[in-house]
Parts: C-alpha cells; sequence; structure tokens
C-alpha cells in the first residue's frame, strides 16, 4: 500500500472532515461502493467536501486525486518521481514551462498525468491501462485531461512499448501491479531495452517498486535498469533503504546523468527521501542478477 505524505492536504483534516466517505449514491455521479471492472473492482473513497478522491482497486488504495489541486500528490512515492521531473525539466523557465511528452504504463486515476498537465501545460500524454473498464470509468467520473493531452489506451504496457515507434518521450513511468506485484514481464531487461528506446536523449525512466526488507526485488530491478542505462538512481525514504521497513522504492534510468538539483528537491521535501546514485547505486545493485525474459519455447 502506497504511503501517505503527513504533509499532504488530506492529513492535515481533522474530525468528520477527515472521514472518508465510501462512493455514495449520485456523489458527483460516482457509483454506491465497489463495482466490477475488467479486471479487478474499484471504488471511491472521498472527504466530506468530495475534494479529495482515493481510487481503491481490489480493496487496495491505488491512487489519490486532490480535485482543486492537481499537483498535489499525496503519496510519497509519486511526489518522489513529481521532484525528479522537476529536476530534470523544471516546470518554470524564461521561456515558461517546457511541454513534456509522457508515457504512462498502468494509469489508475491518472494522478501523475494530471500532475503534469498542471505544472507543463499542454505537454502530450499517453497512459496505458489493461483495465478497459477501468480507463472508462475514470474518464467518466474525473475531469481528466482530453485528447491530444492525455490519450488513454486500452492494452498490455508491454505490447505498447515492444511495438515499433520513434524515440520520442521524455519521461516515462512505470506504475503498473497485479496482486500488489509488477508483472514479470514488465521488469526484464528486455522491457527495459524497449523502454529506453522510445526515450530521447535527455529522457527519464521511473519505476515504482513496492518492497520488504531487505529490498530484494527493488535491488534486481536496479540491476535491470543498470544493465541498460548509464545512469541509475534510487530514490526512496532513509529508513526503506536501511530495510527497516516495508515500502515503495522508485528507480530512475537516463542516459544521462540526473541535476544535482534532483537530489536537493528530495531531501527538502517535508518527509526526506535520498536519491542513490554512482557507486553507491552499484553498491545497492551488487550481486543480484537482472530480471529476463523466460526463454522461448
Amino acid at each position: 500500500m502506497p504511503r501517505r505524505s503527513s504533509s499532504s492536504s488530506r492529513s492535515r483534516r481533522s474530525g468528520s472532515a477527515a472521514r472518508a466517505r465510501r462512493t455514495p449514491q449520485g456523489a458527483d455521479g460516482w457509483p454506491e461502493g465497489p463495482v466490477a471492472t475488467s479486471c479487478t473492482t474499484v471504488e471511491l473513497a472521498y472527504d466530506i467536501e468530495r475534494t479529495q478522491v482515493t481510487v481503491l482497486l481490489g480493496g487496495v488504495e491505488s491512487s489519490h486525486l486532490n480535485l482543486l489541486d492537481p499537483a498535489d500528490l499525496t503519496f510519497e512515492y509519486m511526489q518522489h518521481m513529481q521532484a525528479v521531473i522537476r529536476a530534470a525539466f523544471p516546470p518554470a523557465g524564461p521561456g515558461g514551462a517546457p511541454r513534456l511528452r509522457a508515457l504512462h504504463l498502468g494509469a489508475a486515476g491518472c494522478a501523475m498525468a494530471r500532475a503534469i498537465e498542471a505544472e507543463w501545460p499542454d505537454s502530450r500524454q499517453l497512459a496505458v491501462e489493461i483495465d478497459g473498464l477501468l480507463a472508462q470509468y475514470m474518464r467518466e467520473w474525473f475531469e481528466l485531461p482530453r485528447a491530444p493531452r492525455l490519450r488513454i489506451r486500452v492494452g498490455d504496457a508491454r505490447a505498447a512499448v515492444d511495438s515499433p515507434g520513434p524515440a520520442r518521450y521524455e519521461v516515462v513511468l512505470r506504475d503498473a501491479f497485479a496482486d500488489r506485484v509488477v508483472p514479470q514481464h514488465l521488469r526484464t531487461v528486455e522491457f527495459t531495452r524497449a523502454v529506453a528506446a522510445r526515450l530521447t536523449e535527455d529522457g527519464i525512466y521511473l519505476a515504482n517498486v513496492a518492497d520488504r526488507p531487505p529490498l530484494p526485488v527493488a535491488r534486481r530491478e536496479a540491476a535491470t535498469l543498470a544493465a541498460v542505462f548509464a545512469h541509475v538512481g534510487i530514490v526512496a525514504e532513509p529508513a526503506i533503504l536501511r530495510g527497516r521497513r516495508y515500502g515503495n522504492v522508485v528507480l530512475v534510468g537516463s542516459h544521462r546523468p540526473l541535476p544535482d538539483t534532483a537530489a536537493r528537491l528530495l531531501r527538502s521535501m517535508p518527509v526526506a527521501a535520498r536519491l542513490v546514485t554512482g557507486p553507491q547505486a552499484l553498491d545497492f545493485l551488487a550481486g543480484h542478477r537482472p530480471f529476463e525474459d523466460p526463454p522461448a519455447p
């Protein structure tokens, strides 16, 4: 389950306003209770003002949307991704915010896509979601950016990156889970090579991993990225990196080094995170084999 930031607007509410209500009948067109999707069930929980909404898939928190401020991300691992993107592509500058091209592998509530649209207006984003009914409901229930700013394609993320296409994306994000585990075919060397081929020269790949001490999966995934990218970063709270508790680890792969501002932004967050790169990243993944596709039959 993703950890929430203690500094988020959702955490600051108290009393009756802090108690999330499950989807009531007729509230903004939202259904009552769990609804079957193509792959699981989806349910909404929201605050009394109906401005903070959590999307639950199969009863597990998957996305959180601030309907008043799309750039406000509640889950800490999403804040870490956001900080890395901000460092690599500063949203404000003399010429204004750049227009990003982003590919989301796993969409759910499209929280990150909404945040990118808010900070980098008129970006071009494609979200690939395997659950067709879930994608339909997200469009119906929330005001997501419309095409061409955000297109949602129903399909498998592996098929999306394996299909021929140019190196056009500044950002590729993988946030896809099945039964709380990243599908095996979305974390192999072969998959990662296909992702790298879709990135521009200054592009970055961000992958969310949920793991337990001593982080065996995150270490193998880091080794997988290191087999493809010239530069690998590991982002997490220090307690997670020290193996003290379960949590989310964000892995970063890029053709070029990340700007120094990335580490500073992560350290300055309300709940400080650490960016591990260079020799320390190699120490993190040492002794771990990359994930590979199974041999062809």
